[in-house]
């Protein structure tokens, strides 16, 4: 058996937020509801499973690969909603993207605080080596 990446769970202030929010950004189906979760599906059948925490939350960083076009969408959208956007993980680049392999990539926060970021390319796949 090959082994797959199955699914997260994504701690959350408000999963039904959370979720509704990568959704939209990302244009997937909206969250659906299994037991505690709230489950957003992405095209390769990993699910991110968000969950009510009630303690603090640990913030924590989700890529995601997009397609060039899927890529000028989501930018558009953090753009219309007046969403900050960072090149870099340390967000010392704000309001602007990075070209890493070759690719476009910036990440954003969720409403819990997680970082979430797009790119295009894999890393390492056009030689980028930071």
């Amino acid at each position: 058996m090959s082994v797959e990446f199955n699914h997260t769970i994504v701690w959350s202030r408000d999963s039904k937020a959370s979720a509704t929010f990568l959704a939209d950004i990302l244009n997937l189906e909206p969250p659906r509801k299994w037991g505690p979760f709230q489950v957003v599906a992405t095209a390769n059948g990993v699910n991110v499973d968000f969950m009510d925490a009630e303690e603090d939350i640990r913030k924590q960083h989700y890529a995601f690969l997009v397609s060039e076009a899927e890529f000028d969408q989501i930018f558009a959208r953090l753009r219309e909603r007046g969403l900050a956007y960072w090149a870099d993980p340390g967000r010392t680049k704000k309001g602007e993207i990075n070209r890493h392999d070759n690719g476009r990539g910036l990440y954003f926060e969720d409403p819990s605080g997680h970082l979430l970021e797009v790119m295009t390319r894999s890393y390492g796949s056009g030689g980028w080596n930071p």
